[in-house]
């Protein structure tokens, strides 16, 4: 009793039974599997800013200012984050950074569902659905925060 859901979500893949055959995937391997698939997807993410910012220049919201220095600092933070998850002495600094940007660009996904609905975009579902993807992101980083990861 007492502990955190990402303890418990710990406990409960450690307590599962695992076969040596070389065939299974080890715990392990897939947390490494999840870890550099996690650091792929943030640097490629942050290199889209690059490459694609008006795409991110559209969802900003109106309230926030220089616009474009915010999509370029967003791109270089995913960017260096997504490197620094990979060393285990950086992953879990690493994994809060993430954290802490995924809720700083909240607001960006909700910007962006207020356009899709004002425009009557048939992709209007898409942007709500990304909305509870953000939690799903963020409980992923979750499970590198421990210093032992």
């Amino acid at each position: 009793a007492g502990g955190t859901i990402g303890n418990e979500i710990n406990d409960f893949a450690n307590a599962i039974p695992i076969n040596n055959n070389a065939s299974l995937c080890s715990i392990n391997q897939l947390r490494i599997f999840f870890l550099y698939l996690m650091s792929l997807f943030y640097v490629a993410a942050g290199i889209n800013h690059f490459l694609n910012t008006g795409y991110y220049l559209a969802i900003m919201p109106p309230y926030l200012p220089r616009h474009p220095e915010l999509v370029y600092i967003s791109g270089v933070a995913e960017i260096v984050l997504g490197i620094l998850l990979v060393p285990a002495s950086t992953r879990h600094l690493a994994a809060w950074g993430i954290i802490i940007l995924l809720v700083m660009v909240f607001p960006a996904n909700v910007q962006m569902m207020i356009n899709y609905w004002q425009e009557h975009n048939d992709k209007t579902w898409l942007t709500m659905a990304r909305l509870p993807l953000q939690l799903l992101l963020i409980l992923w980083a979750y499970f590198y925060t421990r210093k032992d990861q």
